[in-house]
């Protein structure tokens, strides 16, 4: 066994200063009067402590640096100024780089001289510059008789395409053709926020205030932002133009050719259909009277909402039927107002609970617990028979043998899709699901596409599908709109949809949710801080499925879900729907900003028996 010594050097610095270095020889480059053996004392053998006095370093033996002090600092500041423009040099050369390339972009205002000087230098610009000055433009047809770009309808779907197309295709030139009289808006404000406004004002100019008080207009882009559509063409940067009260009643998909209601005819090189969807009625209340008929509100337009707003604000009762989404959220928001004039509130549906057709029968049962306790009545398991007028009243008869007296109906059923140009225009429809049936492009025939609520398409990851709802118009509307510049994507990104019943209790649900599938659900206690206006308050946005981008990755919970138990107050959680033992939807009680989670769920393929692991991954325990 051998001991190794180690044999020291003096390593300079700069600046005078010096530091001890270390380097290990081999045994055999060692002095053997450093080396002990185990077997006895090698002849001139000495103690440690008198080979550590003779290896001792002192002053003596530091190296001094040659030259002054001054010198010293000089050469390194020289070398350290070298360093420092080469540098800027460096820098300088790969911004001229960029700049070159196109990599970088500096936009300046450019001054009223430059602009005239540029102006007037080209002589092309000079031409059409005067003949659009001295256009008459009472000679220019109202709608341009081509367009690039041809938008038919102009709800959320058409406002996803053309800000995609837009986004693209910068000089894009885009005319939308609408059958309301309005530019394009968002619906879901018209059974939500704006019922709970108490500013009239703002509410008779369309804006609304969110669950966190800011005020927020209804339609998605100001009149200002909209080009005059006889102008369209002359747009050297492009634009997007709204004909509205128009309606485009045939469509050669052959010829890139439409027909309007006024025999107007429109060429275009890509068309989008986004004819979106109509309230459907019920049978009985089709073959009423029109004295019946002028009390019924079909409830999806601006103009219902104008209409039932008014009649609510005199009205001494009103019935609501159906007991999906809409009719909930109306019964609540009805409900609200009630509390202040006595109006008396019914809820009809032939289900045994409150989305009923969505929600698993426990969550159901709760929801219509939460809606009476707004001051609904709610009558469940129960059908229209019999709808007649008497006096000023409206009489509805129930198959359970109840009659209602009411002022004013409201139907809220569902939605029927706008597909009259299939019989006119020769294209394909879902016998099933109903609406065009597209490929998973949204791709109808060439250079025609479908989106929003008229579309059945293509899902490559949950089969073929029609989904009504706002986020959905809006992501198949934004994919439309970018194949129509070229991009081929198919539909792959799962649209939400999210539902709130006042300012306390809403969900977001996203995938296939039917009542029929099996379901897990995990629940936990909800706080102050899981509500949609807490949410709204943090993110500053009331359409949710704007705030995804919020959405913040948490660490899974410690905690272990459990079930829910009868009686239990269902606060907030996640509720899995099931098919063939694997997760094909998820809806998110109480649960906000966790979309991108229960995205991944889906795209993954969770399996049932994993189910409670996967709710862990939601923190529905973190702030209880």
């Amino acid at each position: 066994m051998y001991r190794f010594a180690s044999l020291g050097k003096i390593s300079p610095l700069f600046r005078g200063f010096s530091t001890i270095t270390y380097n290990s020889k081999h045994i055999n480059q060692l002095n053997l009067q450093n080396v002990r053996c185990m077997g006895g004392l090698q002849s001139g053998w000495k103690p440690e402590r008198q080979v550590a006095i003779e290896q001792k370093i002192t002053l003596d033996d530091i190296q001094v640096p040659e030259g002054s002090w001054q010198e010293s600092y000089q050469k390194i500041n020289s070398k350290n100024n070298m360093m420092l423009i080469a540098s800027l040099g460096f820098f300088g050369a790969t911004i001229f780089a960029m700049l070159k390339t196109g990599a970088l972009y500096l936009h300046r205002e450019p001054d009223i001289k430059s602009i005239e000087i540029n102006v007037e230098t080209d002589p092309e610009k000079i031409e059409a510059a005067a003949k659009i000055a001295a256009m008459d433009w009472s000679t220019v047809p109202d709608i341009p008789p081509h367009v690039p770009y041809l938008l038919i309808g102009a709800g959320t779907a058409s406002f996803g395409a053309f800000r995609a197309i837009k986004s693209l295709d910068p000089t894009a030139k885009v005319l939308v053709i609408g059958g309301e009289d309005n530019i394009p808006y968002m619906r879901p404000p018209l059974s939500k926020e704006l019922w709970f406004s108490d500013d009239k004002a703002a509410v008779e100019n369309l804006k609304f205030k969110q669950w966190n008080g800011k005020e927020r207009s209804l339609f998605f882009e100001p009149n200002s932002f909209y080009t005059e559509p006889k102008k369209l063409p002359y747009q050297e940067n492009g634009g997007v133009a709204v004909v509205t009260g128009k309606r485009v009643v045939k469509l050669d998909a052959v010829q890139r050719k439409v027909y309007l209601d006024d025999r107007t005819e429109i060429t275009y090189d890509k068309c989008l259909i986004a004819t979106g969807g109509r309230p459907r009625s019920l049978p009985i209340i089709e073959k009423a009277s029109d004295e019946v008929k002028n009390k019924v509100i079909l409830f999806r337009t601006i103009d219902d909402f104008k209409r039932l707003d008014k009649a609510t604000q005199k009205a001494q009762s009103v019935a609501i039927i159906g007991g999906g989404f809409l009719g909930s959220e109306l019964a609540c928001a009805l409900g609200k107002r009630a509390s202040t004039n006595r109006m008396k509130v019914y809820q009809v549906f032939p289900e045994s609970g409150n989305m009923g057709h969505v929600l698993p029968e426990y969550l159901s049962n709760w929801t219509t617990k939460k809606i009476e306790s707004e001051g609904v009545e709610v009558l469940t398991s129960s059908k229209l028979t019999s709808i007649e007028a008497k006096g000023r009243k409206i009489v509805l008869g129930l198959d359970t043998g109840k009659e209602l007296s009411v002022d004013q109906v409201v139907v809220a059923v569902g939605l029927e899709p706008n597909v009259e140009l299939a019989e006119t225009s020769g294209l394909e429809l879902d016998d099933v699901r109903g609406g065009f049936r597209v490929n998973a492009e949204l791709e109808a025939r060439s250079n025609l596409w479908v989106a929003g609520d008229a579309a059945c398409f293509y899902d490559i990851k949950l089969g073929r599908r029609r989904v009504e709802h706002h986020d959905h118009a809006v992501v198949s509307g934004r994919l439309a709109g970018e194949n129509m510049t070229g991009a081929a994507k198919p539909y792959w990104h799962q649209s939400m949809f999210w539902s709130d019943l006042g300012p306390n209790v809403g969900y977001e649900a996203i995938g296939i949710v039917d009542s029929s599938l099996p379901t897990v659900g995990v629940f936990a206690k909800a706080t102050p801080q899981d509500t949609p206006k807490a949410v709204v308050e943090a993110t500053g946005e009331g359409i949710r499925s704007e705030t995804e981008q919020e959405a913040v990755p948490s660490p899974p919970s410690q905690v272990t879900p459990s079930s829910p138990k009868e009686g239990e107050d269902y606060g907030k959680g996640v509720i899995f729907y099931v098919k063939d033992n694997v997760v094909v939807g998820i809806v998110l009680w109480n649960v906000f900003n966790k979309m991108p989670i229960a995205r991944k769920v889906i795209r993954d393929g969770a399996e049932n028996e994993d189910l409670y692991e996967v709710a862990k991954l939601f923190n529905i325990h973190e702030s209880s």
